[in-house]
């Protein structure tokens, strides 16, 4: 099986406190995962999950502290992720678009510039025509940014823009944070399918990062869910999404609203830990929360089993064989 990405026991252990009284704890916990080309993989879960810093980490802004990474079967210590070859092959789009454009400049000068930097062009007609290339593949065109500052575009077109100058550099991979979370519903699935148009048609693979799970089942191919710093669940996304079997997955598919006034929320909803106590409590991180907790849950750390083609970290399912 041919594997662009693949991430193994990736754990990063951040230290917070004073200089003399500090306590550890680990944001990413022995994540693993790979993504194919050609493929939509999402890493979901709520705030605080972990699977930002996992971006962080393969994008090369945050160090690992232990674990590994593989981009074209290249371990990521081989790469230099500032170098231009990298960041030709791999390329973000982030949750804010306002906050990745200079707002002092034109965006068609950044555009430029960019073309310049990675030197896909000689001269300005055949970089404007690149430009314009790629701002048509997301729905826009040079005409509709020249001389324009971000300030003057809405959210919607700026999100589009920034997916465009990703896209300049012909990446294999592109790491999509909280993309349509600052956008207008109305604007979500436009950028939604387009993610899917990208990857059908430019071969492209897509990390998406996501608490929202109805944009996530729309477009992952796979989706792994996370909590505090570990993947619970992963496989399928219609497997994952539609038939969970992890208790915080089912609590994620229960919470989403629907629209039916004779569908009323009857569980009960505990009253859990702060984000920090989780992430320090022995045993399963979810025991606190958890409507089928066992004694052991909350002493021993649950083993990644496979059950029907997922798999599942939770102590319900330990008889079975990974």
């Amino acid at each position: 099986m041919e594997k662009l990405i693949e991430v193994t026991n990736l754990t990063k252990i951040f230290s917070i406190g004073t200089l003399l009284f500090k306590d550890k704890f680990e944001a990413v916990e022995e994540v693993s995962f790979y993504i194919r080309p050609a493929e939509i993989f999402t890493l979901a879960g709520e705030s605080g999950c972990g699977k930002t810093t996992t971006a962080k980490i393969i994008l090369g802004f945050e160090e690992q502290t232990e674990g590994e990474i593989f981009f074209e079967e290249k371990s990521m210590a081989s790469w230099k992720r500032k170098s231009a070859e990298f960041l030709q092959k791999v390329q973000a789009v982030f949750q804010n678009p306002f906050e990745s454009f200079n707002p002092l400049r034109t965006v068609d000068d950044i555009f430029l510039e960019t073309v310049y930097n990675f030197q896909m062009a000689q001269d300005k007609n055949r970089a404007t025509e690149l430009i314009d290339d790629k701002l048509k593949a997301v729905g826009l065109s040079f005409q509709e940014i020249y001389g324009r500052y971000p300030s003057e575009l809405s959210g919607g077109q700026l999100q589009r823009a920034s997916i465009a100058r990703a896209l300049i550099t012909n990446p294999s991979l592109l790491v999509a944070d909280e993309p349509v979370s600052m956008v207008d519903a109305s604007l979500r699935m436009s950028i939604v399918n387009l993610f899917t148009k990208l990857r059908d048609t430019m071969k492209l693979s897509i990390l998406y990062i996501t608490h929202d799970l109805a944009t996530a089942y729309y477009l992952s191919d796979r989706i792994a869910i996370m909590f505090r710093g570990n993947i619970v669940e992963m496989g399928p996304s219609e497997e994952v999404l539609m038939k969970p079997k992890h208790p915080y997955t089912q609590l994620l598919r229960d919470s989403i609203p629907e629209a039916d006034p004779h569908k009323k929320w009857k569980g009960k909803i505990a009253v859990f830990d702060s984000e920090y106590e989780e992430y320090l409590r022995e045993g399963c991180k979810f025991a606190g929360r958890c409507p089928v907790v066992m004694e052991k849950c909350k002493k021993e750390i649950p083993r990644e089993v496979l059950v029907d083609g997922i798999l599942v970290k939770c102590h319900q399912y330990s008889g079975k064989v990974k």
